[in-house]
């Protein structure tokens, strides 16, 4: 449970950033902003970085302890 609690913490803000960044960065450059696109593809990004991480350091304790 505390995984799934976890993620979904990491989605909320992940898609609030991503709508931050992605207006200032579209009115910077002058491109359009999709919301919605920028929202999801911010979670992705988020979900792989955030479960890649704990999964390498998973690994590393492991291998530590033996």
């Amino acid at each position: 449970m505390k995984w799934l609690e976890s993620n979904l913490v990491v989605i909320f803000w992940a898609v609030i950033f991503g709508e931050v960044v992605g207006y200032i960065g579209g009115t910077l450059e002058q491109m359009t902003w999709k919301p919605l696109q920028m929202g999801i593809s911010m979670a992705v990004v988020a979900l792989i970085a955030v479960n890649g991480i704990t999964l390498l350091s998973r690994d590393d304790q492991a291998s530590s302890e033996k």
